[in-house]
């Protein structure tokens, strides 16, 4: 990633100011954690079985840990780390559930926790291609993320995101293999998923979906998040979550209860009421609804969460 400074319709390219120590990386993070990843901070440093976790995060809208690890140099393997931290992880998960319950005003039980969606994170300041191609299939767990610091205090980060179709299992056929064990057990979803969650599902709800996408996206900044429940668009945080149902596009907007100007009244309040999503207002979308008003509701979610 080149970054450039804007001054006076002239483009100045930025030097790299590079981390001295991987400690650096970590403490930059740990302090932020919530702004980079939208996580809880746990713990730094976790000591369990004989190894140690850089940083312990907890996602608190997945209900789910997140292990993240910091690399200055190049020679590691992702897929021999990542599937150690997530056996150690599951294999231990009374003791992640009380680390967790020590460092926070909230407690958590085993029930709590929804183990499928646990995942690990490397921050490093460059991968090779083949640590990238390591982890390129569309269910392993893990993140990549590129991290380099510039001049002026500008700190940049860049996703490697998976682009395969192909399955981690099919390396392993072996069930009693560590990957067999974790792929068993952790869930990495998608778009695909949801949109093939239904044999019965009309063609129409999918296409729905699409139009809503591509609306949403034309907002400016967004990023898209899926768990196994609902597929979430995010600015700094989530702003609309949509749900597939053979009725139509149940769609929850981000905000809460008395603050979403509806005219119309459209949306109906669900503030105090166990669901899945964010948010204090809900309505399902089918092929009747306005969706230049449901927009209108949008866009503000997306406004408030800037």
């Amino acid at each position: 990633m080149k970054l450039f400074l804007i001054n006076d319709k002239k483009l100045k390219s930025l030097s790299t100011n590079p981390f001295k120590m991987e400690k650096d990386i970590q403490t930059l993070v740990e302090n932020n954690l919530d702004v980079l990843f939208n996580l809880q901070f746990v713990k730094s440093e976790y000591a369990i079985k004989n190894f140690r976790i850089d940083t312990l995060g907890f996602d608190q809208e997945n209900k789910s840990f997140v292990v993240i690890e910091y690399k200055k140099g190049t020679n590691f393997s992702v897929i021999d780390q990542g599937y150690t931290y997530m056996s150690l992880m599951l294999n231990n998960k009374a003791d992640f559930i009380l680390e967790y319950n020590e460092n926070s005003k909230v407690q958590l039980k085993k029930d709590d926790v929804v183990w499928s969606q646990s995942k690990v994170i490397f921050i490093s300041p460059q991968f090779t291609e083949f640590q990238k191609q390591s982890i390129n299939f569309k269910d392993v767990p893990f993140e990549l993320w590129e991290i380099k610091r510039y001049e002026n205090n500008i700190l940049g980060m860049v996703q490697h995101k998976n682009t395969s179709n192909e399955s981690i299992t099919i390396i392993s056929e072996d069930p009693e293999n560590i990957v067999s064990k974790v792929s068993n057990e952790v869930k990495v979803f998608n778009e695909e998923y949801h949109l093939n969650s239904s044999k019965t599902r009309p063609s129409w709800v999918n296409e729905l979906y699409f139009t809503l996408k591509e609306r949403v996206m034309s907002l400016g900044e967004v990023e898209i998040k899926v768990n196994g429940n609902y597929i979430s668009f995010r600015r700094k945080s989530p702003f609309v979550d949509f749900i597939f149902y053979n009725q139509g596009v149940y769609t929850i907007i981000n905000m809460k209860a008395g603050t979403l100007d509806d005219p119309g009244k459209l949306m109906k309040t669900i503030e105090g009421k166990g669901h899945w999503g964010n948010g204090d207002y809900s309505v399902t979308i089918d092929k009747k609804t306005d969706l230049d008003y449901i927009m209108f509701l949008i866009k503000q979610s997306y406004n408030a969460h800037d």
